[in-house]
């Protein structure tokens, strides 16, 4: 509670109910940063991790979404004037195999045609007449698998069934049962999932870095044993408003259809070349939203902050441009741990007050001065009154940080305010001195002395 306070010696606090921390001579502001013992670092759960410099492809880490490659989606078209008289496909989406049926079509003007064709060879008509009929038909879009089954059965054919030139999905259904189609309509469009687009999210600080013919490695987040690669495309153009990102594109193989449009992927784009960076483990690094720190073993055992430089994630690693060196030593975990210890002793900044990289803030003596010629008010209830000192529950004190407590403040002479009784309400003033904290006023709440 009141760590600019000391003793000579052990035993109980003043101030509250526990006993006194031992402080050492060499956990003192003698060198920057803090020394904690081992057992406690044990006990704090502290690993520790070197920094290393490595060879890495240049490159960096991203995120994906897979689409449909809208490429080779084909579309289902109506060339005639007819009537959907079933529909097979039932709702967009829906699966469907190469082959397979979409929708009946219903084309009264295919009628008069097969009949007069129809008549034409039962008259005995000579080939020409016949051959042209059949380029009539032809040219009202009556498939030549139907004129050959018209030669066959004699039978005339008003309908033709529309089917799926691919397997995929139904990504497209425009139409219902009974309903008019005109000639071009777009009935359906099937998308296939042999092949995907990976649409890769670039963050507009990486903008100018990518590259067409880039190499990207992409794994589902599902399941990160399945590897996706791929060279990026294209460089779609601008810069999406919201997300403050570039996209770029490329073409995936899905022979096993394990993905579908809508997956998020973890991406990691990598360079033509290779780089040396310094790197650090990604957990090592603490963002305080302004800078970015690490917590450094100096070559004494000494822990302190350092203010660091990051670039980009490398994996489960961070690229430190500046504020360490090859070969140093910091905390993987623990860290704010070590600041919390480190804050009780007065020795290290708190991590977000720090002006610079390994600044300590050694307490001066004129520090630890103005504090004591501070005087200090508030009110309380009188608990208990001795020769020593007065007991008093009172309320909080905004200059130190206090919250409401009881605790004793030392009284200047043994016959010092002899007037206060326990039980009474009262405001009082007191200040910091080497004794503790030592009483300067007493007086009833009312005002009256």
């Amino acid at each position: 509670m009141v760590p600019a306070q000391h003793f000579d010696k052990p035993g109980k606090s003043p101030f509250m109910d526990m006993q006194l921390e031992p402080v050492y001579a060499d956990e003192g502001g003698g060198g920057a940063g803090v020394r904690i013992d081992p057992g406690l670092q044990q006990n704090l759960g502290i690993r520790y991790a070197s920094v290393r410099r490595q060879d890495t492809a240049e490159g960096f880490d991203a995120v994906g979404t897979t689409q449909f490659d809208e490429s080779r989606a084909d579309v289902v078209q109506s060339r005639v004037t007819g009537y959907i008289d079933h529909l097979y496909a039932s709702a967009p989406m829906q699966r469907i195999n190469k082959g397979a049926p979409i929708a009946s079509l219903f084309v009264p003007d295919w009628l008069a045609p097969q009949e007069e064709y129809l008549s034409l060879k039962r008259g005995g008509m000579d080939a020409s007449l016949l051959e042209a009929s059949r380029a009539r038909m032809r040219a009202l879009s009556i498939p030549d698998g139907l004129i050959a089954s018209l030669d066959l059965t004699g039978k005339v054919q008003t309908h033709v069934v529309l089917s799926s030139p691919e397997t995929g999905v139904v990504s497209e259904l425009n139409v219902r049962d009974g309903a008019q189609v005109a000639p071009g309509q777009t009935l359906a469009k099937v998308a296939g999932l042999s092949k995907l687009w990976l649409i890769v999210e670039i963050p507009e600080a990486l903008a100018l870095s990518v590259q067409p013919g880039m190499t990207v490695d992409a794994t589902f987040f599902g399941d990160p044993t399945q590897h996706f690669k791929g060279q990026i495309r294209e460089i779609l153009p601008g810069i999406s408003a919201t997300s403050r990102t570039l996209q770029a594109r490329l073409e995936i193989d899905n022979p096993a259809q394990k993905l579908s449009p809508g997956m998020l992927m973890r991406v990691r784009v990598g360079g033509q070349r290779m780089v040396s960076r310094l790197l650090v483990p990604s957990e090592a690094v603490i963002t305080t939203g302004k800078r970015s720190v690490v917590i450094a073993r100096n070559g004494d055992g000494r822990l302190q902050p350092v203010s660091v430089t990051v670039g980009n994630d490398v994996g489960d690693e961070t690229e430190v441009l500046r504020g360490l060196n090859d070969g140093d030593t910091v905390v993987a975990s623990g860290q704010f741990l070590i600041d919390s210890e480190a804050s009780l002793k007065s020795v290290l900044p708190r991590l977000e007050g720090s002006t610079g990289a390994g600044t300590s803030s050694p307490t001066s003596a004129a520090a630890v001065a103005s504090p004591a010629a501070a005087t200090y008010e508030t009110t309380g209830k009188v608990e208990h009154v001795t020769a020593k000192d007065i007991t008093f529950s009172h309320q909080p004190v905004p200059a130190l940080g206090w919250p409401a407590m009881t605790m004793a403040f030392g009284k200047p002479s043994p016959d010092a305010f002899a007037d206060v009784k326990p039980g009474q309400t009262v405001h009082f003033a007191f200040r910091q001195s080497d004794d503790g904290y030592q009483l300067t006023k007493v007086e009833p709440a009312g005002g009256t002395k």
